[in-house]
């Protein structure tokens, strides 16, 4: 840069900005009384509120028990083990890997699924399984093999060697998995790295589809999949819209990591494109995700994201390929509540999208307590039903493989793929495509059993039946600091006491349903009294804690305890969502336009108001121009632009 020469070059320094909202009227209420609105969902409405015949599995041992069959290196018997080590990776050859089976009696034993790996570690992790140190051996590091490392593609997918833009779950998936992984272990291996390439590779990705500030606009993304290689998507086949989801959960948590606006913006740009569709887009299984981060993104940003028909099409039958959540009874079992091909004369419900779903659904229940009726009583039909995936619940007859898993499997640790309604003449019908397809010699899927330490995280009973305890926490990755939340759902006509015990230190025990405290000042087992087919979200709060609002958001200790507290909220402050500038280049005697993105809940007409602490502003719209300084001949080591928006 020269200081006093003559130039007539371009300043390359970046435009810098900073933005002042000024301060909103709150009108600040006490808390309600009232049990708050709770949004009813269609099909889960179709649902029994208690399933029978009832028998809820102990999910977390099923999953430590599936993990120390699976990961057991010694196993042996008829296809044993299941799981090898790879010494010859491709992508991080400093150590090396894993291959684990999609299915028993796999054909392709050194062919290893991102969707399985992963998860099958997250798993274990999620229910206290220490896998960064198991007979000697770091699985968590070992899964950044499936980390494809080539500049092309810089992103996690489903093999340590494969290309986007041919099927979008299978791509946008491994890394959402990955980024479980980092939630909890940040640090290991290359996983710093990594944590950056993903959300960058996927906001490049976005922007090509049609995302920009420079004015605000919303990308495309209806397509089969999109490839990061040459940054063009895929028309062909039936479309994956829902995608949107997935990759806006990647980028909200990228940003709250991070703190970078750049990510934010790129989650809002996909957020939108889905929340404007006016088709159920569900294909397999990142629509939930997708209405998570819509969810978190609306208590934590002030974003007004439609949370009710996000989540209605969660379960909903969809257009694209009959996928939903299974209602009605198969052979004299209640399977309402399962996940898959609930359209047409029999259901084919999934054993991985089940227990994804619960996954994802469950913690927007903290954000929005709206939905905490329809999450419990989903999940307790949900729950209670997934125990047909496994050997041990069904007929013999009703079932592929019932020798290999009496043999090698007595505790039906290992789920099979899926569940028809009817096959052979038998409901319902343990099964899977993989003999079908010459893929395996059993239809007992890994891929599908990798994903029950979630259910073993999240789902635990109490001294009632059927009363199930959920906690919102367990699969709520990367979220701030928070106390512990758990959601009761009471399924029965009359109202019943169940026994909760905080620990021994003194708790406020407060429900964010009906904005209340239940009860102060407990120390050790209490009894909550739960409303007839109603719905608690329990947050434990300490004892005497100083209470304040932030809007809606009721704070005790500067902790967020209640993000739709009842408080009345008289005004909003407007949002902006970007301020970007056309060129990062200003060239001397030049100009750039500088857009603001900005919107307003409660009006849709804003004024703008813009200053600047050197140059000249022209205009007073959304839009206005910024002219360098008069310095001629004068380019400064830095160029900043302050603007101050006001409405």
């Amino acid at each position: 840069m020269n200081n006093g020469a003559a130039t007539r070059g371009v300043c390359r320094e970046r435009i810098f900005s900073r933005v002042l909202v000024p301060a909103v009227l709150l009108l600040i209420g006490g808390a309600a009384a009232a049990h708050a609105q709770q949004i009813a969902i269609s099909r889960i409405e179709q649902m029994p509120n208690q399933p029978s015949p009832y028998q809820m599995r102990v999910w977390k041992e099923v999953a430590v028990g599936y993990d120390s069959l699976v990961f057991d290196l010694s196993a042996s018997g008829t296809h044993l083990p299941l799981v090898a080590l790879n010494p010859n990776t491709v992508n991080y050859t400093n150590h090396g890997s894993f291959f684990i089976h999609s299915f028993v009696g796999t054909v392709h034993p050194t062919s290893s699924e991102g969707i399985n790996a992963l998860p099958a570690v997250n798993s274990a992790l999620l229910v206290g399984v220490n896998k960064r140190n198991q007979h000697g051996h770091d699985w968590v590091v070992m899964c950044e093999e499936w980390f494809n490392r080539r500049p092309a593609e810089s992103v996690y997918l489903n093999a340590p060697v494969a290309s986007s833009g041919d099927d979008w779950w299978y791509e946008t998936m491994p890394s959402v998995f990955f980024y479980q992984l980092a939630s909890r272990y940040p640090d290991a291996g290359d996983f710093g790295a990594q944590f950056r390439s993903v959300p960058d590779r996927w906001l490049q990705a976005v922007r090509a589809m049609g995302g920009k500030a420079t004015p605000w606009k919303v990308p495309s993304m209806y397509y089969r999949a999109f490839a990061l290689s040459t940054m063009t998507p895929n028309t062909t086949g039936v479309a994956q819209p829902e995608a949107a989801g997935a990759i806006a959960w990647i980028l909200y948590h990228a940003f709250v990591r991070t703190g970078e606006e750049r990510y934010r913006t790129g989650a809002e740009w996909a957020m939108e494109y889905l929340n404007k569709l006016v088709i159920n887009p569900s294909y397999e299984l990142q629509m939930p995700y997708g209405v998570l981060a819509a969810a978190r993104m609306n208590a934590e940003l002030g974003t007004w994201y439609d949370i009710q028909k996000l989540l209605n099409w969660c379960f909903d039958v969809g257009p694209l390929r009959g996928w939903g959540a299974v209602v009605g009874n198969w052979g004299g079992y209640d399977c309402s509540g399962l996940i898959g091909e609930a359209g047409g004369s029999a259901g084919y419900a999934f054993a991985m999208n089940t227990f994804e779903h619960i996954g994802a659904l469950v913690p927007l229940v903290r954000y929005d307590d709206r939905f905490a009726r329809a999450i419990g009583k989903w999940v307790l039909n949900a729950a209670n039903a997934a125990r047909l995936f496994y050997p041990g619940f069904l007929p013999d007859e009703n079932q592929d493989n019932r020798a290999w898993a009496s043999a090698h499997d007595p505790h039906s640790w290992i789920a099979y793929e899926a569940l028809r309604e009817t096959q052979n003449g038998k409901s319902p019908f343990g099964t899977g495509d993989a003999i079908a397809g010459g893929w395996a010699a059993t239809n007992l899927g890994l891929y599908g059993s990798s994903h029950a330490g979630i259910a073993g995280a999240i789902i635990d009973t109490t001294d009632i039946s059927m009363i199930l305890k959920l906690d919102l926490l367990a699969t709520d990755y990367f979220h701030g600091e928070a106390y512990p939340t758990y959601l009761f759902y009471n399924p029965y006509a009359e109202s019943k006491a169940v026994t909760f015990d905080p620990g021994p230190a003194s708790h406020d025990l407060y429900d964010a349903v009906s904005n209340a405290f239940m009860q102060s000042g407990v120390s050790g087992a209490a009894t909550l009294q739960l409303p007839a087919d109603a719905a608690v979200v329990l947050v434990v709060l300490p004892a005497g804690g100083n209470v304040t609002y932030e809007l809606e958001r009721m704070l005790v200790n500067g902790v967020v305890a209640d993000y739709r507290s009842g408080a009345a909220v008289s005004n909003r402050p407007p949002r902006i969502k970007a301020l970007a500038a056309d060129s990062t280049q200003l060239p001397v005697n030049g100009f750039v336009t500088v857009y603001c993105g900005a919107v307003d809940r409660e009006s849709p007409t804003l004024l703008y108001r813009w200053s600047a602490s050197a140059g000249r502003i022209t205009g007073s719209t959304d839009n206005v121009l910024w002219s360098a300084p008069d310095s001629v001949g004068n380019c400064l080591p830095r160029c900043r632009i302050n603007l101050i928006i006001s409405f």
